[in-house]
């Protein structure tokens, strides 16, 4: 029966949506995944990181936000903002950007970031900074596509030591 159901009823279209408590393990879990996937899993990454597992209870902080893509109640990806410790005054840091292997180069990606971006202006800040590697060329890619421009060094104490590229944008 279900054949004869409009393909609009089968499918439940792509959303975003603020991240909620059940996500913690599916985001954990993409987020190790995309790391083995680009043999970035090391310590002082996001891999190792201890918030990587409870990603909802980080971003109760209400100068923060995060968005999950999911399709068909399946989890594709995330991306968020959070006021990193020691950041310059007005700047947030554009954290925890990841997508599985076949989400990406569909658009999703840019809609959280922008999801992500818009977010951030209304909450006051001026500035996203983010971490990366360069293992993640695309993503790097998408970034400067979306005006971030390279740093000399990292701002800010977020942990991740391991990062080798540092990108600022200003909003």
């Amino acid at each position: 029966m279900s054949s004869l159901l409009p393909q609009s009823i089968k499918a439940m279209p792509l959303t975003t949506r603020p991240i909620q408590p059940t996500d913690n393990e599916p985001l954990a879990s993409l987020i190790r995944t995309v790391f083995r996937e680009f043999k970035i899993d090391k310590p002082g990454t996001v891999y190792t990181d201890p918030t990587t597992d409870a990603l909802y209870q980080l971003f109760q902080n209400p100068a923060s936000a995060y968005f999950v893509a999911e399709e068909d109640g399946v989890l594709l990806g995330g991306c968020g903002m959070y006021p990193t410790e020691g950041l310059p005054e007005g700047c947030a840091e554009l954290v925890k950007f990841y997508l599985a292997a076949d989400a990406r180069g569909k658009g999703i990606g840019n809609r959280l970031m922008e999801q992500s971006i818009k977010v951030a202006q209304e909450l006051g800040y001026k500035q996203l900074y983010l971490e990366s590697f360069p293992e993640l060329a695309r993503a790097v890619s998408m970034y400067e596509k979306a005006g971030f421009r390279p740093l000399p060094h990292a701002l800010g104490n977020s942990g991740h030591y391991a990062c080798t590229i540092w990108m600022l944008k200003e909003l």
